[in-house]
């Protein structure tokens, strides 16, 4: 029986750091997968634009770094830089789904790629999120409007509208932050957005999450007959 896999996870910034830290981390450890977040290098920067040429970078550091660990990402959709693999492949009215698999693919693809080492790249599991962190934060309707407290009606509407949460538009004025800021003007995701996290749990986001539940799938199924990687 495998004693577990070691994930060192790629996150955008202090949000998904504690996200993964408090809440998935302790989750998946119970299932065999022991994660460690750290945020992306962006000298200068704050949330938002994560270009591939500092991400690919950070990605072979740490697979080189630990041979018997794998390496995933955390970042969204609404903020790779144009720099990023796949965004030319994604179609216009793309789901969810499409526009993860298209841009997984082509990131795995470049990867390989710049490391030129098949047994650190088959250790590289990418991920990216559509759209942002507060899109699992629609997963539980009730939870999100009492802890923000408003009418569960006005939270459902967006759901209703989108389609599911991972539907939330990108635009400026429309993505999952946006919408929550506009029912309460106070909120903060670092705070806040993770207390509501840790009330909906992360079963309920996969059950409302399907791009969310995938690469939790993936990332379980690493621990199935298992070895440590070499």
């Amino acid at each position: 029986m495998s004693k577990g896999v070691a994930v060192t996870v790629i996150v955008e910034g202090d949000t998904e750091q504690i996200f993964v830290r408090e809440i998935l981390a302790p989750y998946l450890g119970a299932k065999g997968v022991f994660m460690t977040p750290i945020i992306l290098s962006k000298p200068g920067q704050k949330g938002g634009d994560v270009r591939f040429a500092r991400a690919k970078n950070d990605i072979s550091r740490h697979l080189k770094q630990r041979k018997d660990a794998y390496v995933s990402l955390l970042v969204d959709y609404y903020g790779i830089g144009a720099d990023w693999p796949g965004l030319k492949a994604v179609k216009p009215q793309a789901s969810p789904g499409e526009i993860a698999a298209a841009v997984c693919k082509a990131t795995q693809q470049a990867i390989e790629a710049y490391v030129n080492n098949d047994s650190l790249s088959a250790r590289f599991v990418p991920h990216i999120s559509v759209y942002e962190f507060e899109a699992l934060l629609f997963s539980e309707s009730a939870i999100l409007a009492g802890a923000i407290q408003v009418d569960p009606q006005r939270v459902e509407a967006i759901i209703e509208e989108c389609g599911e949460p991972e539907a939330i538009n990108n635009s400026g004025k429309t993505a999952p932050s946006k919408r929550i800021e506009e029912l309460h003007s106070k909120f903060k995701k670092t705070s806040d957005g993770i207390a509501i996290a840790r009330a909906i749990g992360i079963e309920r986001m996969r059950a409302k999450c399907p791009v969310f539940n995938c690469w939790l799938d993936r990332l379980e199924s690493l621990v199935e007959g298992c070895a440590a990687p070499t």
